[in-house]
């Protein structure tokens, strides 16, 4: 391929990979997605593509599609072990981020929901909310009718809207909601935990991969601060399992205020937390080294503040 197809290609990847991944909640998905589109660009006609990144853009989404509808697809997403993976604040697979909704539509919250959308609403809502997209060239992207286009932006937009649970935060404002998390969880005391907690909260853990693939779920505030509590609270069996005894830090993660658990320049946990009215509704704790592994390798690229806990 001649140096100016590959590099227009290039100056696309991180904006169709931003794309791949709101369609899919999957990192390693979405490499895989814009790495089947770099070849199908290779071996395509490029001479008589008029605008070529539309033409990415509707390679990527179809991609996205077929690996939605994968049997393989269904039946991993189908067993209830299926989170969104994780990425770190200023990875550029986050894409956009100058509009609310932009922001919005990568928080873990919207992702999950996202899972519960048909693959043409969830790519009419992403394209029209996070990059953008008018109506006309949706329905050129989707080979669908421009009506249809924004029937689907209505039903997803009223879908999203009972996932808002979470509010984007900068890096000083997660610091402090963390901060008072591992205090309180550090104290001894649950009822400080439950006082950090909504009346409604809920908890999912992926149980560091070691519950047989299925999530472990819980509601309500008493059960999911006891969680945290036996969770954060170091033993000689935890610290065999990841190798030592970690660093916690602050970070933001998809938008959210999220613990960060780093063995060296290992990330070996991360839990997020999503906020409602200054109280956290939502707990996704998150240590299967396959749901970290881009997570991973954005931390080791990067200068990171003082640990909250220096070794836990």
């Amino acid at each position: 391929m001649e140096p100016a197809a590959v590099e227009r290609f290039e100056a696309n990847r991180d904006r169709l990979a931003s794309l791949a991944y709101r369609l899919l909640g999957s990192a390693t998905d979405a490499e895989d997605t814009v790495q089947d589109a770099f070849l199908r660009w290779h071996g395509a006609d490029r001479e008589h593509i008029d605008v070529p990144e539309a033409w990415l853009t509707k390679v990527v989404t179809n991609l996205a599609f077929d690996r939605l509808r994968s049997a393989r697809t269904r039946r991993e997403r189908a067993v209830g072990a299926w989170l969104p993976e994780p990425l770190l604040d200023g990875d550029p697979m986050l894409g956009p981020a100058d509009a609310a909704e932009q922001r919005e539509s990568v928080t873990l919250a919207v992702l999950t929901l996202m899972e519960s959308l048909p693959p043409v609403e969830r790519a009419v809502y992403v394209l029209c909310e996070a990059f953008r997209y008018r109506h006309a060239e949706i329905a050129e992207i989707l080979d669908i009718t421009e009506s249809a286009s924004q029937q689907h932006a209505h039903r997803a937009r009223r879908r999203v809207a009972t996932a808002r649970v979470a509010s984007v935060v900068d890096g000083a404002a997660a610091r402090r909601i963390v901060a008072a998390f591992i205090d309180a969880a550090a104290s001894g005391r649950t009822e400080r935990l439950v006082a950090l907690l909504t009346d409604d909260a809920t908890g999912v853990s992926d149980g560091a991969g070691q519950a047989d693939g299925k999530l472990l779920r819980y509601s309500g505030p008493e059960r999911i601060a006891a969680a945290l509590r036996a969770g954060l609270r170091p033993t000689p069996a935890k610290r065999r399992l990841v190798g030592g005894s970690p660093s916690i830090y602050a970070g933001v993660v998809n938008g959210s205020p999220a613990i960060i658990a780093a063995l060296h320049d290992r990330v070996v946990g991360v839990v997020v937390l999503d906020v409602r009215e200054n109280r956290v509704a939502v707990v996704r704790g998150i240590a299967a080294p396959g749901r970290l592994r881009r997570l991973g390798e954005q931390w080791r690229r990067r200068e990171h503040d003082d640990p909250l806990v220096e070794s836990w």
